[in-house]
């Protein structure tokens, strides 16, 4: 019975090392947080002493053996690992064994970091191209996988999230329209004041109201609502998804089989189609009243200059402005939605992701505004 009681309670060890350079350890006993600390010591002692050229562990005689027991034998294994050294356990108890086996000497070592080789002002210039067309192939694969999604969601309307959709179209619009009815009138008013001036000079300045139509219709309403949009949604959808993704609340979606692309892009990016046209057109409406201020100062009459602008705008010009504003929406909603997916950990990744949104969106935006201006020069609008 006293034996069987120091079985159970304590942990010997033996070691020995052969003319060969090999350590042989025979560790007997209970491998537990209370024995293993004394018999790691001694280990480590004969190792810095006389560091072998091979370790071999009789466990045979372990009849119990934790996480610190594993722990003993998996740092034994990573030290000759680091050296290049054999290392071999024998007699293990399989449950024992099974429980050593999930860790990996690989996963323990820490990568090396390299010294960049310095280079010349054309490699510099080709890593941050060949960076720049890898980040592009990834957005545009990415908004294309949003493409699919909305047709899809147009296809079978019981797929898309509704309640979030009237939430996110009452941010959009609802939320958005005092500060783009606010922006356009202010540009209106500004554009008519620096054109009457010059204007007078040939006796033309009734042609303000044509100018302003011209300008807001085509250029400035779109324009300057998706500005105001991406500012406030674009960064607020990178800010919220970047949130998720921290919280791994995506992740959680991906292993409930629930798609995040389709659950809470899709619902963004319909808002946004929605409700950005919408504030263009009350965009244009406030930018005529800023010109119509003007007008009035300058002493020409209401009645005069809504003839104007009758006479001035067509059909053709709104339309032109509207299809610009859908192309932004999907632009503002997909670049933020998109960015807040890919969110990396740390505490500024939200911001960093947020600040990207934003000057990506308005990099897009641009960009495609000046593409629009070529295609309707050629088509005549």
């Amino acid at each position: 019975m006293e034996k069987t009681f120091k079985e159970i309670r304590y942990a010997t060890l033996s070691s020995e090392i052969n003319k060969d350079g090999v350590l042989n350890l025979i560790i007997e006993g209970r491998l537990d947080s209370t024995t293993t600390g004394k018999i790691w010591s001694d280990v480590m002692l004969a190792i810095k002493n006389t560091p072998p050229e091979s370790i071999i562990v009789d466990a045979r005689g372990v009849n119990y053996c934790d996480g610190t027991g594993i722990a003993l034998l998996f740092d034994l294994q990573l030290k000759q690992f680091q050296r290049g050294a054999a290392f071999e356990i024998r007699g293990l108890p399989e449950e024992f064994q099974q429980l050593f086996e999930q860790f990996k000497t690989g996963d323990f070592i820490e990568a090396e970091i390299e010294e960049p080789e310095p280079s010349n002002i054309f490699v510099k210039v080709g890593s941050k191209t060949i960076d720049m067309f890898s980040a592009m192939t990834a957005n545009i694969s990415f908004l294309g996988q949003i493409t699919v999604a909305v047709f899809y969601a147009v296809l079978n309307p019981k797929s898309v999230r509704w309640k979030d959709f009237f939430v996110t179209s009452e941010l959009i619009g609802v939320n958005a329209f005092s500060i783009v009815a606010l922006v356009c009138f202010l540009i209106g008013l500004v554009m008519a004041f620096q054109s009457a001036i010059p204007m007078e000079q040939y006796g033309a300045q009734l042609f303000v109201a044509n100018l302003i139509v011209i300008a807001m219709f085509k250029e400035l309403g779109p324009l300057m609502t998706a500005w105001v949009v991406n500012g406030r949604s674009g960064s607020a959808f990178a800010a919220e998804l970047g949130t998720m993704k921290v919280n791994e609340e995506i992740d959680a979606l991906t292993t409930m089989g629930l798609e995040p692309v389709r659950f809470l892009v899709v619902p963004r990016v319909l808002a946004s189609l929605v409700m950005v046209p919408v504030l263009t057109v009350f965009g244009n409406l406030f930018g005529l009243i800023g010109g119509l201020v003007v007008m009035l100062s300058l002493g020409f009459t209401v009645v005069t200059y809504i003839d104007q602008v009758i006479s001035a705008a067509t059909y053709v010009m709104l339309l032109a402005g509207l299809v610009k504003s859908v192309v932004f929406a999907f632009i503002i909603a997909g670049v933020g939605c998109m960015e807040g997916l890919r969110t990396k950990t740390g505490a500024s990744a939200v911001g960093d992701s947020t600040t990207s949104a934003v000057v990506v969106g308005l990099v897009l935006i641009i960009f495609v505004d000046g593409l629009f201006g070529v295609i309707y020069y050629f088509i005549g609008i």
